[in-house]
């Protein structure tokens, strides 16, 4: 069972990031009333200004951040203090090359650039430990901290890691969980290609191999460790912060990564989680946002709703407030008039109760010179300064709605084992990220809000309940304990619906040598006859239920009845296959399990919601085109409509009830037109 958060935000507010270390001391006061006029209350500070306070090994002053802050208590300005492990010093990283991160061919990331030190080394793990006991220790108990940001996107840059700390760690890693050799060599099929081991000494993080083909079931394994490593290296800051920080303060990082379980982390070193929101990346100049069926801007919807799996009102550290870029890629276009209000919008209509602008005036200097603030370069006011303000006032209107829960319909069910075997198994990563996206494109177009869901050994019936519907996309991976879980949840009412490849491997990533879909082979009363990709010369395969053709995706599994009571709804209507069963149902106690053969498309999706009752479920309060996201908040038993038009064009909403305007407070009702990029907020 997961905990509950430790901080929750007590009203909607606005922030931004800050770098004193930037800009000439004769700016700061100036920047914090220009901050404060604008509605920005909350600043984050320090994530990468180390020798700042150690500007040499043991050498420690503490001078620049004591000036700041003194200038940020006089202006009323609240400070996130970030640790600055982020960015190790030079002298570090020249005296300690054993602190950088390597390539899989072992050659060091060196420094000048972000993220280029591992978590292993010990000697890193000690100096960063000394820096933020002098960070904590003298800078907790200053009135305008009131947070502390551990590091800076952890696993960004990198989410692998191969140094010889690393090797030394992954060994020990492994002694601690398989305890012999004998065992490692067997539960992760190192038979194959002659791989087995007969000392420790032998057993490297992956290397260069041919093909970078490296074991896969020694990989997962690897990608559990990495996230081992990056938890151990946060909860050691945060028991750190926790000894020096005032009743009250919250401890967070900001995310989220790969190859990191960061339900874990949050629940073992974080008080709330942070997210870095940047929507404009959908229409970098590497991107084709025209011909995109990924829903451009509106796709970080659904990395909000991961971000609010992990923690249900979360905040934001970073959100978009200017053309994305470096100087050596992800070149951007602006945000046009109207998309930073919208993205903001769409951060706080999925679950944030704070959201702090990357970043306040656009650097002159280093890597990040295109990566733009509020402020450009002249430091002139602008639009997007006036547009904040804007917000700010809206958000004024509508702070008490913080803390408000988030209304899913169904819900999506994730869980690491599929997700780190997904970046192993190239086959099993087609049809997560297919069936993925086609889920939430139905989701979105068909106003029905989702959830994602985490799915562990420790996730309890409770968690599951509140969803009428959850979808298990392709759970190759399954255990016991979960797969009596998911039949308990159907037992007692629930509907799970299940696709291709469900069951096939166990915990190592190995097969199982039983049909498909294993584990839940009980609960659908179903097997897998045979499996194949959809291949070019296929054409598109599809299942006919009730008389509708629907894409079955880019894999099929040939279903076949077990049990006489399994219900066959849809059968493929092509292939080889034509005519077999390609979608079933089976009512097991209160519920009923569906068996789907294919990978999940946007149509078969809105078929099943249709089927299952829950499409479309606020219809009768509101009518939406296409291009708007509906997002339900619920409050003290008030319920808050979002409307996001994400298209550039006004559109036409439709209100069938009468409801308030939060921001005019009017009331209103019928044909409501809401402008290009805008944003309604709806009080039923």
């Amino acid at each position: 069972m997961r905990k509950p958060q430790n901080f929750q935000w007590s009203t909607i507010s606005l922030g931004t990031c800050y770098y004193p270390e930037h800009w000439d001391k004769s700016l700061w006061a100036d920047d914090l009333e220009r901050m404060k006029a604008a509605g920005i209350r909350t600043i984050r500070i320090g994530e990468f200004a180390w020798s700042k306070v150690e500007p040499r090994e043991g050498e420690f002053t503490y001078e620049f951040f004591d000036g700041f802050l003194e200038v940020a208590c006089k202006a009323g300005m609240k400070i996130i203090f970030g640790t600055p492990t982020a960015t190790p010093p030079a002298w570090l990283t020249e005296k300690y090359p054993e602190a950088l991160n390597c390539r899989m061919d072992g050659v060091k990331y060196r420094h000048g650039m972000r993220r280029h030190y591992n978590y292993n080394s010990p000697v890193y793990q000690k100096l960063s430990a000394r820096i933020v006991e002098k960070f904590a220790g003298h800078y907790a108990s200053h009135p305008s901290v009131i947070g502390w940001q551990i590091d800076n996107e952890i696993n960004c840059e990198v989410d692998v890691f191969y140094s010889e700390s690393d090797t030394m760690a992954f060994r020990e890693y492994l002694k601690k969980k398989y305890g012999t050799l004998e065992k490692l060599n067997q539960e992760l099929g190192m038979v194959f290609w002659n791989q087995e081991y007969t000392e420790w000494d032998e057993v490297y993080v992956p290397r260069t191999t041919i093909h970078d083909s490296s074991n896969p079931h020694l990989t997962l394994e690897y990608y559990r460790f990495v996230s081992e490593s990056a938890i151990s290296f946060c909860r050691m800051q945060s028991d750190i912060i926790r000894r020096y920080a005032k009743p009250g303060d919250f401890i967070t990082t900001n995310g989220m990564f790969n190859h990191l379980d960061n339900h874990r982390m949050m629940d073992e070193a974080l008080d709330v989680y942070t997210y870095d929101s940047y929507p404009n990346f959908a229409y970098c100049l590497e991107e084709d946002p025209i011909h995109s069926k990924g829903l451009n801007d509106r796709k970080w919807s659904n990395h909000l709703s991961r971000v609010r799996s992990v923690c249900p009102h979360f905040g934001i550290m970073e959100q978009q407030s200017g053309a994305n870029g470096w100087n050596t890629r992800m070149e951007a276009p602006a945000p046009k008039p109207g998309q930073v209000t919208l993205w903001a919008m769409q951060s706080i209509a999925h679950g944030a109760d704070y959201v702090s602008f990357f970043r306040w005036r656009t650097c002159t200097i280093g890597t990040e010179i295109y990566w733009h603030g509020i402020l450009d370069y002249d430091n002139r006011d602008n639009r997007k300064l006036r547009e904040i303000a804007g917000l700010n006032q809206t958000v004024q209107r509508m702070k008490d709605l913080a803390g408000a829960g988030y209304l899913a319909s169904f819900g999506v069910l994730e869980d690491y084992d599929n997700l780190w075997d997904a970046d192993v198994d190239v086959w099993h990563s087609r049809l997560e990220k297919a069936s993925k996206k086609e889920i939430f494109a139905a989701s979105q177009l068909n106003h029905t809000p989702m959830d994602y869901v985490a799915l562990s050994d420790d996730t309890e019936y409770e968690e599951l309940k509140k969803y009428p519907v959850l979808f298990y996309p392709h759970g190759l991976i399954l255990t016991k304990r979960r797969a009596a879980l998911l039949k308990m949840y159907v037992e007692k009412g629930g509907c799970l619906i299940v696709g291709a490849r469900t069951g096939q491997k166990e915990t190592h990533g190995r097969c199982v040598m039983e049909p498909m879909p294993g584990l839940l082979s009980e609960l659908t009363g179903t097997a897998v006859e045979e499996f194949t990709f959809v291949g070019a010369v296929d054409g598109t395969v599809c299942m006919d239920w009730k008389g509708s053709k629907l894409d079955t995706g880019i894999f099929n599994d040939i279903l076949e009845n077990v049990d006489e009571d399994v219900k066959v709804l849809a059968r493929y209507a092509s292939n080889y296959y034509e005519g077999k069963p390609a979608l079933t149902e089976r009512t097991v106690g209160k519920g009923r399990a569906l068996h789907f053969g294919g990978t999940f498309t946007r149509e078969a999706v809105a078929a099943m919601l249709q089927y299952t009752g829950i499409l479309s479920p606020y219809h009768d309060l509101i009518e939406l085109p296409a291009e708007c996201e509906l997002c339900v908040r619920e409050k003290d038993e008030k319920k808050y409509l979002f409307v996001l038009n994400y298209s550039a064009n006004e559109q036409t909403i439709v209100l069938k009830k009468e409801m308030t305007d939060i921001v005019s407070e009017a009331k209103v009702v019928g044909k409501m037109g809401l402008k290009g990029y805008g944003v309604a907020v709806l009080r039923l």
